[in-house]
């Protein structure tokens, strides 16, 4: 899909493609909302500005489209793409992973967020038992943060643009 089509999509059919982008329904709704985009830019900016305006339930709603890193089955195509770094990863590796997941869970409430993106498994079970340590509010605006920056990878590959 171009920008120009996306702009062009009735604002049902375009929540639809933002939620491919970010699972907030509310996120989606507003960057409907927010059309026309002259630019990927543009779109990324108010993606962003969007994503700034959410309250705490949004996110996690957002986080919750996801599947936790390293699981066999990813929900989407991106998904798949973006933890590429999980096919090179040992079994011992993917139950640590799964280990680790799991007290994330219990800890925080809500799955392990990480732009995944050319990362490796062991940079990310690294990062998944760092940010352990966070304190739950610090760690949510970590994890928000992350969700911003998939976010905006996925609206670049949303309009077939590469970041």
């Amino acid at each position: 899909m171009t920008l120009g089509e996306l702009n062009h999509l009735d604002s049902a059919q375009a929540e639809a493609e933002f939620m491919r982008c970010c699972g907030s329904r509310r996120w989606a709704r507003a960057m409907a909302e927010s059309r026309p985009f002259a630019t990927l830019d543009a779109m990324i900016a108010a993606g962003d500005a969007c994503w700034a305006a959410l309250a705490q339930d949004d996110w996690l709603e957002a986080f919750a489209a996801h599947p936790p890193i390293g699981e066999q089955q990813p929900v989407s195509a991106w998904s798949i793409e973006e933890q590429a770094g999980m096919a090179s990863a040992a079994d011992d590796e993917r139950a640590r992973l799964a280990a680790s997941n799991a007290a994330y869970r219990a800890r925080f409430g809500y799955i392990f967020i990480v732009c995944a993106t050319g990362r490796s498994s062991a940079e990310m079970l690294a990062m998944l038992d760092a940010r352990m340590s966070n304190p739950p509010a610090i760690e949510l605006r970590v994890a928000a943060d992350e969700q911003q920056k998939i976010t905006g990878l996925r609206l670049a590959k949303l309009v077939g643009a590469h970041l």
